[in-house]
């Protein structure tokens, strides 16, 4: 009688650890596909960027700092590997690009050219996309590190050394000031 208890229960811990394990597995998968997506936007982005540049290029040649600004932020977030790092690098290129577009108010041929209002549209819309995916990507790292907190999901969570996700927020929104 007492053997049968002990393999139920032991049966019941195997089940529970099996049942959150897979649990973990599907979080950190979410997480993995959110970031994904907002990888590809940001690369979409990082594509339009360029164009935009020599459009803007050939009408304001004296915003020169500007045009190099963008340029480089975009360069050097290609190179940042880690979440918070691309977090505020993302965000000096999206300061920069909305200064780049300001200049166009003081262009009135560049703000009537016909190519740069389909860029700034496209960037417009990617920029859309980045703050859902943004936003997805956040859920999912938030339901994953509360798993990874919460008893008793942590004791599995810890045997199979999993760590909390970090978020991909710029730091204004963080702040409330957008």
């Amino acid at each position: 009688m007492v053997e049968g208890v002990v393999l139920t229960l032991g049966g019941v811990v195997v089940v529970w650890g099996i049942v959150i394990y897979n649990l973990l597995v599907r979080d950190r998968h979410r997480v993995d596909a959110a970031w994904s997506d907002i990888d590809v936007q940001l690369k979409r982005r990082h594509d339009l960027i360029p164009k935009l540049v020599d459009v803007v290029k050939q009408y304001a040649a004296y915003e020169q700092s500007t045009l190099s600004a963008v340029t480089e932020l975009r360069a050097q977030s290609e190179l940042v590997p880690d979440i918070a790092g691309k977090s505020r690098t993302e965000e000096q290129l999206t300061d920069a690009l909305h200064k780049l577009i300001a200049v166009a108010e003081a262009y009135p041929d560049l703000k009537a050219n016909q190519q740069f209002l389909t860029l700034q549209q496209q960037i417009s819309e990617v920029e859309d996309h980045i703050q859902y995916a943004r936003r997805y990507y956040n859920g999912a790292v938030r339901n994953l590190n509360i798993r990874i907190d919460s008893f008793p999901d942590l004791i599995i969570a810890r045997a199979f050394r999993y760590t909390p996700r970090v978020y991909f927020q710029l730091e204004k929104e963080a702040a409330g000031v957008r």
